[in-house]
C-alpha cells in the first residue's frame, strides 16, 4: 500500500512538473543551488549568482529544460 501511494505521488508529481514550466525552473535552480552549496565542515566561498550564470546546468536542468 505504501509502494502505491509512493509511485501515485512520484507520478502526480512528475506530471505537474511536465505541465509547468515555471515549477521545471524553480526545482533546476533549486538542486543547482544544492549542487553548489559546501560540504559540511568545508568553507564557503561567496559567489553570486552572475558568476554562476556561465556554468553548465546540472543532470535535473539539462533534462528539464
Amino acid at each position: 500500500m505504501k509502494k502505491k501511494m509512493a509511485l501515485a505521488a512520484l507520478g502526480l508529481g512528475a506530471a505537474y512538473l511536465m505541465r509547468n514550466k515555471d515549477a521545471r525552473e524553480k526545482l533546476s535552480s533549486q538542486f543547482d543551488s544544492f549542487g553548489s552549496s559546501p560540504m559540511r565542515g568545508e568553507k564557503s566561498n561567496t559567489t553570486t549568482k552572475s558568476q554562476n550564470s556561465g556554468r553548465r546546468k546540472g543532470l535535473l536542468g539539462n533534462l528539464l529544460s
